[in-house]
């Protein structure tokens, strides 16, 4: 399964009324970290397809949401559960830390 785009519209729907766990990808395509972990993201929506959406949201096409969630600095990942967010991490990182964060926050 690969990341899913979520827009302003759809937010509600793909992400807080999602069954399972959501990862949402806060990014823009002038950012160079947000473009390294881009295929990390899709591999790891590959492997933990089953436990977890990764979803991935372009900050300057998506302005309501970024500001509903205060969201400044980029790569920001957002973990949802039940609608609500639960984890946060900043910043680009290897794969196999994504993975370990992720994980740690399911």
């Amino acid at each position: 399964m690969a990341t899913i785009k979520v827009t302003d519209a759809s937010f509600s729907t793909d992400v807080l009324a999602s069954d399972k766990p959501v990862v949402v990808d806060f990014w823009a395509d002038w950012c160079g970290p947000c473009k390294m972990i881009g295929p990390a993201l899709e591999e790891l929506s590959e492997e933990l397809g089953e436990e977890v959406t990764i979803a991935k949201v372009d900050i300057m096409e998506n302005t309501e949401i970024a500001s509903q969630f205060g969201v400044q600095s980029i790569p920001l990942l957002l973990v949802f559960k039940d609608g609500k967010p639960v984890a946060q991490k900043l910043g680009a990182a290897p794969k196999s830390q994504l993975k370990a964060w992720i994980q740690g926050a399911l």
